[in-house]
């Protein structure tokens, strides 16, 4: 079962549009786009459960040059 994740990222000054393109080509990364507000990026990604989730954020996302802090929202609902 597919879970789907919502990626509430915080970027450093400046990285912003670097992060956005690097996000952009990770597998499972379905959109990505900039916001205002306290984060600068909201990313959805679909994973084949919460381990995965988890592998997607801490493998690929945390290692992302200028990335400062990420909160990760698992979806609850039916989409």
């Amino acid at each position: 079962m597919s879970t789907k994740a919502y990626i509430l990222i915080e970027t450093a000054v400046g990285k912003s549009r670097h992060v956005t393109t690097v996000l952009k080509g990770i597998e499972g990364v379905e959109t990505v786009d900039p916001v205002t507000g306290p984060y600068d990026i909201i990313a959805v990604i679909h994973a084949n459960g919460l381990s995965a989730v988890g592998d997607i954020v801490t493998s690929n996302l945390h290692t992302i040059d200028g990335v400062v802090r990420t909160v990760t929202c698992l979806s609850v609902g039916n989409s």
